[in-house]
């Protein structure tokens, strides 16, 4: 089993025996406490009371919007449409875990009304893509999240950089969040490069061909919306502040959860538990903060039972920390701003590490084996 030391910033519980038990076989006693709970029943209220808040929220943007006419306090709404539109992508990504409906084909078409019709994302995309990261979280090669971009997360995508991107690297840490501003137009894009392109993304040619004509509509209707109403200039100030506020909060939300944990090599086979546990870190916070980030501050909860409803994480997180620490299992929390802090320095060591004049070749080598 792959350890990871606890760094600085971090709280990890301390075990309290001496004799950790076999880590694979404890998994389905976890389960069993998780289930006998009842943790994993379905909180349909809880969502319906969310979709109709943020449904509000959403009339109440576009309202404004129409009232308020040519005045440059639209970029307020603005940015509160980047807002909304993040967390309806929160439910989106719960409905695509199955923690919304029992029913498999009812959360699907959920997250498929919302992530393709409200907030502007290929649905199909992000499943193939968040389905191989939940089976492999920080596993080089297997997990797309931390696959070389223009940001990247491990040494030798780094070193492999070449000319202006190069740069950016060196310096990532500290331009990670203004990058950020442009996340959410990067979402946009890759919803249109991957249904086009096929490959990865799941389902036929006419479910794509769906996702395009959906997507096309929201867009056409939204941009459209916006340039008859606005001024030219004032219109793209407008889907320029959207689009940053909804990217910073997107990657300000998902960034902290395994960012600066540990790596596990290509070819590791390592325990569900262990895996899951050693690479998600979980940030503190009350009922505020499951708000803010749409319950991905339970992390580690969240990825040893995806489809637990956002409501029952608190509860497991209890569970699942005693009997981390029964195992001498590191369970790794900090607080917000602490995590921000760890990503930065992070990904600024990633990046400066191309340019250790006393890297050798070799060595670098034989440190991936």
């Amino acid at each position: 089993m792959t350890s990871a030391a606890v760094r600085p910033g971090f709280r990890a519980t301390r075990p309290r025996t001496d004799e950790p038990g076999a880590v694979t076989s404890t998994y389905s006693a976890l389960s069993r406490t998780v289930r006998d709970a009842g943790l994993l029943h379905r909180t349909h209220g809880y969502y319906l009371w969310t979709l109709a808040v943020l449904t509000l929220a959403l009339g109440g943007a576009v309202a404004g919007f129409v009232l308020l006419g040519d005045s440059w306090f639209q970029l307020l709404i603005a940015g509160a449409l980047g807002l909304i539109f993040t967390q309806f992508a929160f439910v989106a990504h719960e409905a695509s875990h199955r923690q919304v409906f029992a029913s498999g084909p009812a959360n699907d078409l959920l997250g498929r009304i919302l992530a393709n019709g409200v907030v502007g994302i290929s649905h199909s995309w992000w499943m193939n893509k968040h389905t191989r990261h939940h089976a492999n979280p920080n596993q080089r090669g297997k997990d797309p999240d931390i696959a070389p971009d223009v940001v990247v997360f491990l040494d030798e995508d780094a070193a492999a950089a070449k000319g202006f991107r190069s740069v950016i690297n060196r310096y990532q840490g500290w331009l990670f969040f203004p990058l950020l501003t442009l996340e959410g137009l990067n979402l946009h894009v890759q919803a249109y490069r991957s249904l086009l392109a096929g490959g990865r993304t799941r389902g036929n040619v006419r479910d794509r061909v769906r996702e395009l004509v959906i997507l096309t509509l929201r867009l056409s209707l939204y941009v459209g919306a916006i340039f008859w109403f606005l001024p030219l200039g004032m219109a793209f100030a407008f889907l320029g502040v959207q689009l940053a506020v909804f990217g910073v909060y997107m990657g300000a939300s998902f960034a902290p959860n395994h960012k600066g944990m540990a790596i596990i090599p290509e070819n590791a086979k390592i325990d569900f538990l262990s895996k899951q546990v050693l690479t998600s870190r979980n940030i503190r916070g009350g009922w505020w903060m499951n708000v803010l980030m749409g319950g991905l501050n339970f992390q580690i909860e969240h990825h040893l039972f995806p489809s637990m409803p956002r409501p029952h994480l608190a509860r497991a997180r209890e569970i699942v920390r005693e009997h981390c620490a029964n195992l001498g299992l590191p369970y790794t929390e900090t607080s917000l701003v602490q995590s921000y802090g760890i990503v930065v320095r992070y990904l600024n060591r990633v990046g400066l590490s191309a340019r250790d004049p006393f890297d050798c070749p070799m060595f670098r080598q034989l440190r991936k084996v």
